[in-house]
């Protein structure tokens, strides 16, 4: 009974210490998605005080410059931050091209729209992104599809993170087709919060579906020297 105890004792522990490395990463994406939005910021700012497509792209690679600069700096990983510049230069290649300040937004547009689509069928096939990138942070990889309850917990988690990703296509959409610019430029910079508070919803509805259960090949077995260490004592 108390090897019982003591296991089921580890478990929780294990499953709080999963919930901490997952709420730190949700704080690190939080700020490192406002990072990643400074380009935008210029490009709107830019554009809003000058109504000059050039002037305004001019601010928006400078700033995407110096965030990779300040990552270096830090010593942070700077992946993230060069796919966000490969980003800007392309949409604002496009809006160089088209002369369409709206154009320098639209290659996010279409990632929103893959998104959309594309998470939907992952849902079905049982692969959530929401688990994925949590395997990701914690190191448990996919295991957890091993375990219905859990997996059934990150598609219904996942559901919050995807409604965000609708209400973002329902309000840049039609901005876009309107040529509204600045307007769609802020709501372009309030993504990081609309998808950290999604994710954050979408954590707390796994952690309910979830509740007490726990299973043995949902997590790593690291635990179960624990009670043999304690009885050899």
């Amino acid at each position: 009974m108390e090897q019982a105890a003591h296991a089921e004792a580890d478990s929780e522990a294990s499953g709080a210490d999963s919930a901490d490395v997952a709420r730190a990463a949700f704080r690190s994406r939080l700020r490192s998605g406002m990072l990643d939005v400074a380009p935008v910021f210029g490009f709107t700012l830019g554009f809003a005080l000058l109504h000059e497509v050039a002037v305004a792209l001019a601010i928006a690679l400078t700033l995407g410059a110096g965030v990779c600069l300040v990552r270096l700096m830090r010593g942070e990983p700077v992946r993230r931050t060069l796919a966000v510049l490969g980003i800007v230069c392309v949409g604002g290649a496009l809006a160089a091209l088209t002369g369409q300040a709206t154009s320098f937004f639209l290659p996010s547009l279409v990632m929103h729209g893959v998104l959309a689509v594309a998470t939907p069928v992952l849902l079905l096939l049982g692969w959530p992104p929401m688990g994925l990138a949590a395997g990701l942070i914690t190191g448990e990889g996919t295991s957890w599809r091993r375990c219905p309850v859990r997996r059934r917990a990150f598609v219904t988690g996942n559901v919050a993170i995807l409604a965000g990703n609708y209400l973002t296509l329902a309000v840049q959409l039609p901005l876009f087709l309107s040529g509204q610019a600045v307007a769609l430029g802020t709501a372009e910079l309030l993504n990081p919060i609309v998808l950290a508070l999604g994710t954050l919803l979408g954590w707390r509805v796994y952690r309910r579906v979830v509740g007490t259960h726990r299973c043995a090949g949902s997590r790593p077995s690291a635990e179960t020297p624990h009670p043999l260490e304690r009885t050899a004592a």
